[in-house]
């Protein structure tokens, strides 16, 4: 009878980069296991062989000799990480698979089904399936954050290994909620994942990194939106990450404060701020920008004559200002007739027509305006998307949502050009 020493793998992964060196190290002696000599030879070339592709073999032979074998997830271990520095990542989630049937509880077994099957889901494009395989990840990575020490593994080895790949746990959970937008979970598991290493690894081109980004994404998808945390993290993360991400992190962080501030003054304060603080510290702010309201009262404060205001400020005051600013500026357009060119069809019948004029209702692809017919339309009326001419008087309107109403409409149908007769070309005079 020959001795093997189990002891507990924890080599690094070569396609796990953000699972820590640290935690995938050396660990100490975890066992001794008396084997047959025909045993112990199938096993020491598994454990003994120098190079991933000689050992996979080796260990899949000696699994397949010895099924039963008392190092079976010793081996396996061996196998999974042997596969994923082949490469053979299908093969090594196959390893993973079979070690959780041996070892449910088994911390290495659990992080290379989280990132394997995140990894796959990277590489799937139908929406269903993507959501799926991240699914199953965050699943593997619950299972991952509850696992318990195993009796015969060092306090000190497990909370290494443990603190290692916790990071990778929460990010997988809050990648697959913020899939399908689920923005407090992924929030939380975002939070978890960066409060659980130190600061400074924060700071560095990688995974952690683009979680900050991510955060910061999952507060701007939330009901409402919370336009100054993502601010926050996305600034962040541009401060560190290298180009092109830092422009297109910029783009978000800076749509962000515009959104909440109203516009680009001020910004280099949160610049300043995310360079030391991962989080917000006490007493970060940014001003909110005006309200609809505030804006209304101020133009109507600085313009002498309402009625030269263009026709999509006069809708903006119509729909955000007080009743007693909105009716001002309805009395400069009440009952007077205009003609409103290029404008975007909605909908139409025989007897009314629903346009976009504001830019925001072209771009929304609702109306805004009502223009009711003096006399029904003789020809078929315009397609939804059409540009056409209406002239109409303002009748009336509805606030919220703003919808003005034109009386005695006309269609303006543009105006033929003359045909041009051919030129009349004479015979040359008999010479």
């Amino acid at each position: 009878m020959k001795k093997v020493v189990v002891a507990s793998l924890l080599t690094v992964a070569s396609f796990a980069p953000q699972v820590s060196m640290t935690a995938f190290g050396q660990a100490a002696d975890a066992g001794q296991v008396q084997m047959p000599a025909a045993e112990f030879a199938s096993y020491n070339g598994c454990a003994s062989a120098t190079t991933p592709a000689a050992k996979a073999p080796a260990c899949e032979a000696y699994l397949t000799a010895f099924p039963q074998s008392a190092v079976k997830a010793d081996v396996l271990q061996q196998l999974m990480i042997a596969y994923s520095q082949v490469p053979a990542p299908d093969k090594a989630l196959d390893a993973a698979d079979r070690l959780l049937q041996v070892d449910p509880n088994n911390l290495r077994g659990l992080t290379f089904e989280v990132f394997l099957r995140k990894q796959n889901a990277d590489a799937v494009t139908d929406p269903a399936a993507k959501q799926a395989a991240l699914d199953a990840a965050a699943s593997y990575a619950t299972k991952g954050l509850a696992a318990t020490k195993p009796k015969d593994m060092a306090d000190a080895d497990f909370n290494t290994l443990k603190s290692g790949v916790t990071p990778t746990f929460y990010g997988a959970i809050a990648t697959a909620a913020l899939a399908k937008k689920d923005t407090a979970t992924a929030i939380t598991n975002y939070k978890s994942e960066l409060s659980s290493v130190p600061v400074d690894q924060t700071t560095k081109p990688g995974p952690l990194l683009q979680d900050t980004y991510q955060l910061g994404i999952a507060y701007y998808q939330s009901t409402p939106p919370d336009y100054v945390n993502c601010t926050w993290y996305t600034s962040r993360a541009a401060a560190f990450a290298p180009d092109p991400y830092k422009t297109e992190f910029l783009k978000v962080a800076n749509y962000c404060y515009k959104k909440y501030h109203g516009k680009a003054d001020g910004y280099e304060a949160v610049t300043a701020a995310v360079q030391t603080n991962l989080d917000p510290p006490a007493g970060f702010t940014i001003a909110p920008a005006p309200s609809p309201a505030d804006i209304v009262a101020g133009v109507i404060k600085d313009t002498p004559d309402l009625s030269t205001l263009a026709v999509g400020d006069k809708e903006f005051i119509l729909a955000n200002g007080k009743p007693e600013d909105a009716d001002k500026v309805w009395q400069t357009i009440k009952g007077k007739s205009v003609e409103l060119p290029e404008i975007t069809v909605v909908s139409a019948t025989d007897s009314a027509i629903q346009v976009s004029v504001s830019d925001d209702s072209v771009q929304a692809k609702t109306a805004d305006f009502t223009f009711t017919l003096k006399e029904p339309l003789k020809t078929p009326p315009p397609a939804v998307g059409d540009k056409v001419t209406l002239n109409g008087t303002y009748a009336s309107y509805t606030p919220s949502p703003l919808m003005i109403t034109m009386s005695d409409a006309e269609l303006v149908v543009p105006k033929k050009a003359p045909v041009k007769k051919a030129p009349v070309h004479k015979k040359a005079a008999a010479k």
